[in-house]
């Protein structure tokens, strides 16, 4: 039985599209090679490649990392990539983050609403959902060996030095939205994080040889 690839959700396709990694610096570029050669090292060795994006409060960035980096190996067609994202603390996943995904072109609904709702987000109509929640970074839905702990931000990057079960730690961060919310360019900063998060990981994906 031939089985064919179901495309990405053609607003997100566009959007991918349009990014332009070559705007990305020399020294950003050093900042993100270790999590390539990570994915490549398991590429090459026909491993499946686990990677578990932490920060603080696990609202935000590592959300919008989790989800741009599942998107991203599928666009790439790199397959048994299993992406996942925790916190130091467990809070909620910021409602800005799912309305700036939702705008982007991914289908998001609410599954459990409440003081930690729990949204399925959606890349494509035959792919499994990525479950979005905020959880701490040893949460049972998480992998327990054999990922690369990537840090978007200094403050988690900071104070923790050392992620039980991690391959790698792979400190990545990036500037918190968060600065800005409840002010008049809060959408436009969100997008604008999303973005760079989706074109940096554009990037490392697109450096893999399958």
């Amino acid at each position: 039985m031939i089985t064919t690839k179901t495309e990405l959700f053609k607003e997100i396709e566009n959007l991918i599209k349009n990014l332009k990694p070559e705007i990305i610096s020399d020294e950003r570029k050093a900042v993100l090679q270790p999590l390539t050669d990570f994915i490549q090292s398991k590429v090459s060795s026909g491993q499946e490649i686990r990677i578990n994006f932490i920060c603080t409060h696990n609202s935000r960035r590592s959300h919008l990392s989790q989800v741009w980096a599942q998107t991203m190996a599928y666009y790439f067609n790199i397959k048994n990539v299993f992406c996942y994202s925790g916190g130091t603390e467990a809070t909620a996943l910021f409602l800005i983050v799912a309305e700036t995904l939702h705008k982007s072109g991914f289908e998001v609904k609410t599954i459990s609403e409440g003081s930690n709702p729990i949204y399925s987000i959606k890349y494509a109509d035959n792919e499994h959902p990525i479950v979005g929640f905020s959880k701490k970074l040893d949460d049972d839905f998480n992998p327990k060996s054999e990922f690369a702990a990537i840090m978007t931000c200094s403050q988690a990057d900071g104070g923790c030095p050392f992620i039980a079960g991690a391959e790698k730690r792979i400190p990545i961060t990036f500037d918190d939205p968060k600065a800005f919310d409840n002010m008049p360019k809060q959408a436009e900063k969100y997008n604008e994080r999303s973005l760079q998060i989706a074109t940096e990981l554009l990037y490392v994906f697109s450096q893999i040889n399958s």
